[in-house]
């Protein structure tokens, strides 16, 4: 499975890590020289979570910690874009929350 936020679109980046020596100028030395870069990854941090949607279903998405702090989600529904606040799912066998949920919600 991929690592990609469905709701940002957040994936994992190619850069490079940096090796230098030498001392910095402001430290009194004559400045840093780069001696190497090497290949890296960044990879973002990705959940899967279980989302309780308006319409009551109950939605696994991989998304990153950013949304969810944010607490709130931007999803292309057909031709529009639909926004609703982020209620994680009940998990388990606990339905009677989940449908008083839904009532109330």
């Amino acid at each position: 499975m991929s690592r990609v936020c469905a709701v940002t679109g957040r994936r994992t980046r190619i850069g490079h890590q940096v090796k230098r020596r030498g001392l910095a100028k402001k430290d009194g030395g004559v400045g840093r020289r780069v001696t190497g870069r090497s290949k890296r990854t960044f990879k973002p941090n990705i959940q899967p979570v279980r989302i309780l949607t308006p319409e009551g279903a109950v939605v696994t998405l991989k998304l990153s910690t950013k949304v969810i702090k944010r607490g709130v989600i931007t999803l292309k529904q057909g031709d529009r874009v639909v926004s609703y606040p982020l209620v994680k799912a009940v998990r388990g066998r606990n339905r009677a929350f989940t449908k008083a949920q839904k009532q109330n919600g």
